[in-house]
């Protein structure tokens, strides 16, 4: 056993900035859906806001952890990590959608925990579910 060769150090730097790209380009695209913005509710205190945003990122992270693991190519990692990451966004519109009587975005921005708390759960639950497919 001996140590990395430039080639295996190389593919790991790639590797490895990929994959904090696509974490924070998912971020992105997770702070486009809120219709207020993520950042000012994070500096305002809001918990809510806070555990939506924190679920979010580990619900991504599941996701392209997953991808990461079980493809030996960047591109196939990118690719299962796009369909499980589209599979995600479309977890919180089904979810915003059936139940009607509670509008997320409003509840989490007024501060509302118990949604945050929901949100949290919902994504990195549904990020093991959905990593699960992935392959």
């Amino acid at each position: 056993m001996g140590f990395l060769s430039w080639v295996d150090l190389l593919d790991l730097i790639v590797g490895v900035a990929v994959i904090v790209i696509l974490q924070l380009l998912g971020m992105v695209l997770f702070s486009w859906m809120t219709p207020y913005s993520d950042l000012k509710e994070l500096k305002r205190g809001n918990i809510a806001a806070g555990l939506a945003m924190g679920g979010q990122f580990l619900g991504t992270a599941i996701i392209l952890g997953v991808a990461a693991y079980t493809n030996t190519s960047i591109w196939h990692m990118m690719l299962w990590f796009a369909i499980g990451y589209v599979c995600l966004l479309a977890v919180y519109c089904v979810f915003d959608w059936v139940t009607p009587g509670l509008k997320l975005s409003e509840h989490l921005q007024q501060g509302n925990t118990a949604v945050g708390m929901l949100l949290f759960i919902v994504y990195v639950g549904m990020s093991f579910s959905i990593s699960s497919l992935i392959v």
